[in-house]
């Protein structure tokens, strides 16, 4: 079984699309406190990485205040909706680094190669129709040398947390994302790919939910 054929599962872009239309207008009081963690290592990550960076999935631009000025930003996500809310946070906040926040398939980047020095992705990889091929392109999008850095929820492999991810798990398509994620997915995405090198897993709060995945382009 072939990595693509491993991470596929029965999200579609249509119930993507759906749910973030429906969670767009709550998304930041729901989900702010318990992604906070995570949006911090990741903008931490990218602002030690530096230059030219897209953020992918960057939904409502909850991370964005957290970038500094000197990474400059291209914003890409699926959901309108939430990027109407992307575009007022960054007209409030005076955000000047962020360049551009477009409507975009992130399993199909309209960019050239090597376009970036960074590609992020906080909270993304389990929303995807196709989390290897979603990767696959931020490789293709990040030049030589270049960081790709993930945070993403990983599951559960046994006690309640497990249980409670596998009852979410049937209404999958309705919540936007996928509750059970196994590491396997991205680890052995990044075993598959000789030109990338894994550089840190670093578990993070609350309660080891969630994990900051750096990956460097040889």
């Amino acid at each position: 079984m072939s990595v693509h054929e491993k991470s596929s599962a029965d999200i579609t872009h249509a119930h993507v699309e759906d749910a973030y239309a429906r969670w767009a207008p709550v998304y930041d009081r729901v989900f702010t406190f318990v992604m906070k963690p995570g949006r911090l290592a990741a903008a931490g990550a990218v602002n030690r990485a530096g230059g030219r960076v897209l953020d992918v999935g960057v939904g409502t631009g909850l991370e964005l205040p957290m970038f500094t000025g000197a990474a400059k930003i291209v914003g890409v996500d699926l959901s309108e909706p939430m990027l109407e809310i992307a575009k007022k946070r960054v007209a409030e906040e005076g955000l000047q680094n962020v360049e551009d926040l477009l409507v975009m398939d992130a399993m199909n980047l309209t960019f050239a190669d090597a376009s970036f020095d960074v590609a992020v992705a906080p909270f993304v990889i389990t929303t995807v129709p196709d989390p290897a091929r979603t990767m696959d392109e931020m490789a293709r999008v990040v030049k030589p040398g270049g960081e790709i850095i993930i945070v993403n929820h990983i599951g559960a492999e046994s006690g309640p947390i497990s249980w409670i991810e596998a009852f979410m798990a049937k209404r999958a398509s309705k919540l936007g994302w996928r509750p059970q994620f196994s590491w396997d997915i991205i680890g052995d995405w990044i075993a598959s790919r000789p030109d990338l090198e894994l550089i840190e897993r670093e578990t993070l709060a609350p309660m080891g939910l969630f994990a900051l995945i750096r990956i460097k382009r040889k």
